[in-house]
This record gives C-alpha cells, sequence and structure tokens, in this order.
C-alpha cells in the first residue's frame, strides 16, 4: 500500500471532512483515508494497481462543490521558465478570492435591503430580485453543497444553511412577508464567517509556509571550471556547487574546498554561525556569511533535510489525535439532532403553542443556523497545526498528533548521557603507565594503533590525542559491545578497554593503576585501559563536557515533578561523577546497548510513562520502546527515524520545551471543545424559544453572526500557540 497526501480544494467546515472521508473511503482501490479540515488535505493509502484516479475525482466532486489535486497535477513546470507552482495553492487562493467578493455582494445587498425597509422604498418585487441574486450567487454552494450531501445521505453545516436560507426565501416568495432581508443577511454572515476563518487559517499554516521559503530556486553550477546558473530541480546528486558570501545553499552537501561561517539559524534555530571547513555537511537553505565553498551534492528534493522537516511537520499537521475522536463523533450525528430540534421547536410553536406561522419558522430558522458543528471540528486539529507549526519554528520535529498529546503526561524521562547530556566531544586528560618504561607517547601509540578499527567517540579522542604517530599494522581487530576493543599490532595482543573487558580478558590491573583509575572516575571522567600481551600496562581518561545547559534543563524537569534518569555503558563510578555534576539522583550504569530496552520496559512495567532521549544508533530500540522517544538531530539518522520527537538543534533544553509545548496546545484543546461544546449548549435552547416567555430571544440574523464567530475564536484561541513562551 501507498500512503499519500493530496490536498482538496472547497472544504469549508468539519462536516466537509467528515462527508469527503465516506467518498473517498467507497472508491476502489483506497484502503484508508483521513481528510482534515483544518489543513485542508487528504491522507489516503491505496492500491497503485486498483486505484482509479478518475473515479476518485469524481466520488470527491459527486458529494459537493469540492476538488481533490492529484500528485501529476499538483506541481508542473511553466512555459518558458523553470520555476514551478502549486497548483491545488492556486485552486485555493481563486476560491478565496471568489469568497472574498460573495461576501461584498451578499452584505452589500443587505443593507440595500436594510436601509430601504427602513426608509419605506423597497418594494416586494425589487427585494425579491436583489435576494434572488444572493441565493444564487453567494449562497450557491450551501444548496450544491446540501443538495450533495442528501444524495449520499449524509449533512453538513451547509445543509443546516440551505434548509434556513432556503425556507425564509420561499416563504418571502409565496406569503409576501417580508424575509428577504434575513436570507441575505445569513448568507452574507455565514460568509464573512468563513472568510476570516480561512484568513486566520493561512496563519496557522505560516510556521511551515516560511521554513518552505527558505529553499533555493537557482544555484550556482561549477560546469568544466565554469559558473552556470542552473535551476534547483535540476540539480542531481554528485554536481558540484559554488557557494557565494551572502547567497543560500541550495540543497544538501559536503563541502570539498574553502572556509566560511553558515547561518543555520532558519533551520536549526541557532543564532551563532557554524564554522564550516573541507569535508563538513551544508543544509540547503542556510546563509554563507562570507568565504566562498565548492560543495558536492548529496541530497536533492524531497532527500533534503529542509524537506524532510516539512514533510514531517505537514504529516503531523495531518494526524489525529486521540482527543479528536470525541469530537468528531459529535460532530458525526450533530447536524441531524440540529434538524430534529429545529423542527420540533416549530411543531411546538406552530401547533402546541398556537404561535403564527412566521413566528414558528423565525424559531426554526435560528436553531438551524445558530448551531455550530465547525467549532467542534476545528477544535483539535487548528490546535494541532498551529502547535506543531509553532514546534517546527523552535526545532521541535513532532511526528504525529498523538505523540504531541502524549508528550505532556510524561512522568518519568531517560537521558542517554554522550551526545545527549554531554558534548560527545571526548578530550584524552590523562595517560599513566604503570611504569616508568610505559610513556604517555607509547601508550597513545598502542592505544591509537587499536583505536583505528573503531568510529566509537572514545576512539576517535584517543587517535586525535595521537596526531600524526606512525602507527603498526592492525590485525584480527574486533569491538566487543560495552566494554571496548582489541587486536593485534605487529603481531603483539593489545586490548584497551573498561575494567570489564580486563577481568573478562583476564588482565591483572595493579593496585597503583586501579586507584588513579577510580579517581579519576569520581570526577566524572571516562577510563579506559591499555592491556598488552596478557598485562595492563596503562590507564587514560577522558573528559566529556556536559552540555551548557544540561544542568538548568534538569532541574526546571525536576521542578515539574518529573522523574530525571541518566542511562549510560560507563561504570558505576564515572556515571555517579557526571550525574552528580548534573544534579541527576538516578543512574542506570554499566548497561549494554542490548539492555536498554528492558530498563525502559522496567519502568513503564512500575505504571510510569516514559519518554527516553538519545542520539546514536544504539539508542534507536529503546526510543521506539519508550512511550515518546526524543533524538538529538545533531546524532544518527536512524535514532531520528526512530524517534517520535526529534530536536533539530541538538540542545538539551529542548527537550524541557517539548514537553512544555504538549501541554500548552492540550490546554488551548481544551478550552477549545469546552468552548464549542457549550456554545451550542447554551444557545441552541436559547434560539428554539425556550426563554421566549422570559423575553429572551435571538434573532436569525443575530444567530448568524453569533455561528460565524464561534468557529473564528477557536481558530482565534489556537493562534495564540505562535507566541507562547516555551
Amino acid at each position: 500500500m501507498i500512503k499519500k497526501s493530496f490536498s482538496i480544494v472547497g472544504m469549508h467546515c468539519a462536516g466537509c471532512a467528515s462527508t469527503l472521508t465516506k467518498a473517498i473511503g467507497k472508491v476502489k482501490g483506497v484502503s484508508e483515508v483521513q481528510v482534515t479540515y483544518a489543513t485542508d488535505k487528504a491522507i489516503i493509502a491505496y492500491d497503485e494497481k486498483k486505484i482509479d484516479w478518475e473515479a476518485l475525482k469524481k466520488a470527491v466532486e459527486s458529494v459537493g462543490s469540492y476538488k481533490i489535486v492529484l500528485d501529476e497535477e499538483r506541481k508542473h513546470e511553466e512555459h518558458g521558465n523553470n520555476t514551478r507552482h502549486d497548483h491545488g495553492q492556486m485552486l485555493a487562493e481563486d476560491k478565496f478570492k471568489t469568497l472574498r467578493y460573495k461576501v461584498i455582494v451578499s452584505l452589500g445587498i443587505f443593507a440595500i435591503l436594510f436601509i430601504g425597509s427602513l426608509l419605506g422604498w423597497m418594494s416586494m418585487q425589487v427585494a425579491f430580485v436583489l435576494t434572488t441574486i444572493v441565493m444564487f450567487y453567494s449562497g450557491s454552494e450551501f444548496f450544491v453543497n446540501a443538495w450533495a450531501g442528501l444524495l449520499n445521505k449524509s449533512a453538513n453545516m451547509d445543509t443546516l444553511v440551505a434548509m434556513g436560507t432556503g425556507s425564509a426565501y420561499v416563504y418571502s416568495a409565496l406569503s409576501g412577508v417580508m424575509y428577504f432581508e434575513t436570507a441575505v443577511a445569513i448568507v452574507g454572515l455565514v460568509l464573512l464567517g468563513r472568510y476570516l476563518e480561512a484568513k486566520a487559517k493561512l496563519k496557522a499554516g505560516q510556521d511551515i509556509k516560511e521554513l518552505l521559503k527558505l529553499q533555493a530556486k537557482e544555484a550556482v553550477l561549477l560546469v568544466n571550471g565554469k559558473e552556470v546558473m542552473v535551476a534547483v530541480e535540476n540539480l542531481k546528486l554528485g554536481d558540484v556547487l559554488v557557494i557565494k558570501p551572502g547567497s543560500k545553499v541550495a540543497v544538501d552537501g559536503v563541502v570539498i574546498e574553502g572556509s566560511s561561517y553558515i547561518d543555520e539559524s532558519l533551520v536549526t534555530g541557532e543564532s551563532k554561525p557554524v564554522k564550516k571547513k573541507k569535508g563538513d555537511k551544508l543544509i540547503g537553505g542556510t546563509i554563507n556569511f562570507k568565504g566562498r565553498l565548492i560543495m558536492k551534492v548529496t541530497q536533492v528534493g524531497a532527500d533534503t533535510v529542509l524537506s524532510k522537516i516539512a514533510t514531517m511537520v505537514q504529516e503531523a499537521q495531518n494526524s489525529q489525535a486521540p482527543i479528536q475522536k470525541l469530537a468528531d463523533k459529535v460532530s458525526s450525528i450533530f447536524v441531524p439532532v440540529v434538524i430534529l430540534l429545529a423542527l420540533s421547536s416549530f411543531m411546538v410553536w406552530y401547533f402546541v403553542l398556537g404561535a403564527s406561522f412566521s413566528t414558528a419558522l423565525t424559531f426554526f430558522i435560528t436553531v438551524l443556523i445558530i448551531s455550530c458543528p465547525c467549532a467542534l471540528g476545528l477544535a483539535t486539529p487548528i490546535a494541532i497545526m498551529v502547535g506543531t507549526g509553532r514546534g517546527a519554528s523552535l526545532g521541535i520535529l513532532i511526528k504525529t498528533a498523538e505523540k504531541l498529546q502524549i508528550a505532556g503526561k510524561v512522568d518519568t524521562l531517560v537521558f542517554d548521557k554522550t551526545g545527549t547530556l554531554t558534548k560527545g566531544n571526548f578530550v584524552v586528560t590523562n595517560v599513566l603507565g604503570v611504569s616508568p618504561d610505559w610513556s604517555r607517547k607509547k601508550l597513545l601509540k598502542l592505544a591509537a594503533g587499536i583505536e583505528i578499527g573503531s568510529e566509537h567517540p572514545v576512539a576517535m579522542a584517543i587517535l586525535e590525542e595521537s596526531g600524526k604517530m606512525k602507527l603498526d599494522r592492525l590485525t584480527g581487530f574486533q569491538a566487543i559491545e560495552g566494554m571496548g576493543v582489541e587486536g593485534k599490532l605487529s603481531d603483539k595482543k593489545v586490548v584497551v578497554g573498561n575494567k570489564k573487558l580486563m577481568d573478562k580478558k583476564r588482565y591483572v590491573i595493579s593496585k597503583d593503576l586501579h586507584l588513579k583509575g577510580g579517581k579519576m572516575m569520581s570526577e566524572g571522567k571516562t577510563v579506559v585501559y591499555v592491556g598488552f600481551e596478557g598485562e595492563v600496562v596503562g590507564v587514560m581518561a577522558l573528559a566529556d563536557e556536559a552540555k551548557e545547559e544540561a544542568q538548568k534543563t534538569v532541574k526546571d524537569l525536576q521542578m515539574k515533578d518529573i522523574d530525571v534518569w541518566m542511562m549510560t555503558g560507563d561504570n558505576e563510578e564515572t556515571a555517579k561523577g557526571v550525574a552528580k555534576n548534573l544534579g541527576i539522583k538516578n543512574v542506570l550504569f554499566e548497561v549494554l546497548p542490548k539492555d536498554k530496552v528492558s530498563e525502559i520496559k522496567k519502568l513503564q512495567d512500575k505504571g510510569k510513562l516514559v519518554a527516553m532521549v538519545g542520539d546514536g544508533v544504539n539508542d534507536a530500540p529503546a526510543l521506539a520502546k519508550a512511550d515518546i522517544g526524543m533524538a538529538m538531530a545533531t546524532g544518527t539518522e536512524v535514532a531520528m527515524e526512530t524517534a517520535d520527537i526529534s530536536l533539530v538543534r541538538g540542545k538539551v533544553e529542548l527537550v524541557n520545551q517539548a514537553l512544555l509545548l504538549s501541554k500548552k496546545t492540550m490546554r488551548v484543546i481544551s478550552q477549545n471543545l469546552f468552548w464549542a461544546f457549550g456554545y451550542n449548549v447554551l444557545l441552541i435552547p436559547v434560539a428554539a424559544g425556550l426563554f421566549a416567555p422570559l423575553g429572551v430571544k435571538v434573532s436569525p440574523i443575530l444567530a448568524s453572526g453569533a455561528m460565524a464567530f464561534s468557529s473564528l475564536s477557536v481558530v482565534l484561541n489556537s493562534l495564540r500557540l505562535r507566541r507562547i513562551k516555551l
């Protein structure tokens, strides 16, 4: 099965999304469908061999004035240049302009009708003509969509508006009682509400739009020593580009010549320019400060970092949070219930209470118009959309709405040490030999000769410290998980690793070396022993500096009653030394990569909701096992792909911000749902005339304004998330 996202143009309420979901779900080859009104997207899982694209188009168009923008239509090249445009966006913009014209026409005619009636010169014939213009132009979609819904045994907001305005229009035309003004006002105010809501929704998706704007449109390609300007979409893997001072890095790549400082703030949130030299990676969309760089293209199109970030955010915005299910369930039965209540109010007032037909009709129309399933449908997805967008702008990429909802409930947080709480840049601080014969230089040459076969950060630090020493020939190299490495140098057996490895290989550590190693461990340093031909001949200490914000982040989390743990493969002394410096009381030490999952499970078995934060390949299984997996984007791709939340800047403080973002987003969703439910519970009885004997009534015109405001208020409340402090 293939799963893709498609734009849908023409949706204007949550009921539209429900109707479209049912229609698309019936198409042959479609196995799964999710339509989200807040993002105007449909995520469809389909069998490529069975799907009929024409049937899919017809299914969408059959239930109303909607249009689905299929993949092959979405982006295409304009004739005469290399720029691309989004066909779906263009259609949506045209729709938005048309909506604005319809609002102007309907409200303009309402003003004419109102003033004319007030001054007493408005005739029924003129009012009929003006109202007909509004009904068949501005309000046409209400009736088209309502009829299509009826044929497909579904109902939505359009059904309610069509019934209300249609009743007023027909009754006025047949009876001569002036209800034209009411019908026109309802159409105008409902459309105005949709227009304002659409404008607000554009702001909701602004963060992802700003991110996509970062992409360069052109690049300077180096061809046979000549610089040629080309469109970015024409670049291929292996192309060599020139990045001039002040210009954007076109796509992802690696520096092959030159050095400069790159502003990565718009992608990573890191304000300080990053120095780049030969061999360093470049991210497309970042800006070169002053030096001239030559780069080789390593990723293009959808594989670039910027595209992956945009895709991840869009997928999160289109996903559904568990809390959405309640709103969807209510929305699915809402319209039929409202129609029943409206009919009941009419019958009670006309047949039981003996009110005039026009009075009973007024209550009927008011109930239909004041009801607002849109607010219910928007309460969750619009907040998710803004929340995930806000996260992306801060460097917090959340994969799904479900994980966004869960993250705020985390009560236990497990940190990996190296590269997560610490910088992951080991530096050799001590090299001590068992005797004067084993000098610093001799021990470094021995250790470096073995570690050259490893990619572990400790190995990199030892190799860096050894400089340009000529190393002996390495044979029989083997890495021992969680312990160290072994091999032969010029046919001499060498072992480099922790005490556990020395014990396993039966290498005896002298009392003096053991005491010195223990002292260095208590300082939070990583200690490795060097074994040569069955004897431990030296000890090395390496320091991995804690990240500047690590201690404060740990404290902030603990103040929120979150149980903080540190999990590492380091021995007990080293692990506890680092943990003490950071203020962490719970330490899991000497944990092998394969055992990290079981440690997470132990905490979960105690009823804890666990988040795991890591950055390496060996963290991936634990990240997947945790209720929430967070990966430092400075780490490996496999960790990022496995994790539920990726922290682009690699800063520990983002962990706290991610949890806060979840809590504040869920708070906004709760407020939205409370308002949406409360609005309908309170105002529908008022609209039905329950309090009319007390002199409390709502006119259809006022009802249409209240309905429009209800949806708009939910969107505006969600937009507050764009400005919240974390």
